[in-house]
C-alpha cells in the first residue's frame, strides 16, 4: 500500500495536484493572516514606500559628514 501511494505521489501528473492542494490553502491562509487584522494590514501598507524614503545624512545640521 505504501509503495502504491509513493508511486502515485512521484508521478508528475499527480504531484502537481498534490502540491496545489498543499500550497494554495497555505498561501490563502498567509494572505488572510496578514490582511485579516486591520492594524497589521495598515502597518504593512505603511511600509510599501520605505525603499523610496531619503536617508538622513550622518553628521551635524550643517551637512558635514563625520
Amino acid at each position: 500500500m505504501f509503495a502504491e501511494a509513493w508511486a502515485w505521489m512521484t508521478d508528475l501528473g499527480n504531484s502537481k495536484v498534490l502540491a496545489l492542494l498543499i500550497f494554495m490553502p497555505l498561501f490563502l491562509a498567509i494572505v488572510a493572516w496578514v490582511y485579516g487584522n486591520r492594524r497589521r494590514s495598515e502597518r504593512l501598507e505603511s511600509y510599501k514606500y520605505m525603499p523610496f524614503l531619503d536617508e538622513e545624512p550622518e553628521g551635524d545640521q550643517k551637512g558635514e559628514l563625520k
